[in-house]
């Protein structure tokens, strides 16, 4: 998860909303990513989705059975149903998303029955980080609307 959160200051620090995520297989670094939705112009590119990504391309296989992915934020439904259609084994989240998280917030996909395949899911792991992470970035994105120097670095 400290890798994730690194990846998270660096999406920060870039403009993006600081979420940053890993994919892990028995103690090795598959694929990490941080947003970029702003920077590629691309509405998918969310953390866990470049994450995944990039740990399908280093393994050559779609499928990532046995992996964890560490995420500083609850994957939302888009990121979910990839957890699942990439047979993620399972999840660790730092902060949850009320609004939008789908690991168990608002929608539990990778758990849900229905589907072919589940994953384990762990909320709150460097929980606090996280958060102080996230409402900083958007407390100081209302700030720079009336502060002319813009938002302030962490």
């Amino acid at each position: 998860m400290r890798e994730a959160l690194k990846l998270a200051r660096e999406a920060r620090a870039a403009g993006e909303v600081p979420v940053g995520a890993v994919v892990v297989l028995e103690d090795r670094l598959l694929g990490k990513g941080k947003n970029q939705i702003e920077t590629l112009g691309d509405p998918t590119a969310h953390a866990e989705i470049l994450a995944i990504g990039a740990a399908a391309g280093a393994l050559g296989e779609p499928r990532l059975t046995g992996a964890t992915l560490y995420a500083t934020l609850e994957p939302c439904l888009m990121c979910s149903g990839a957890i699942v259609l990439a047979r993620l084994e399972r999840v660790v989240f730092a902060a949850a998303d009320p609004r939008a998280g789908g690991c168990g917030s608002l929608y539990d996909i990778p758990r849900d029955p229905r589907l072919n395949h589940r994953a384990v899911v762990l909320g709150g792991l460097l929980a606090d980080e996280a958060t102080f992470l996230l409402r900083s970035f958007f407390d100081d994105l209302r700030l720079g609307a009336k502060n002319p120097n813009g938002p302030s670095e962490i």
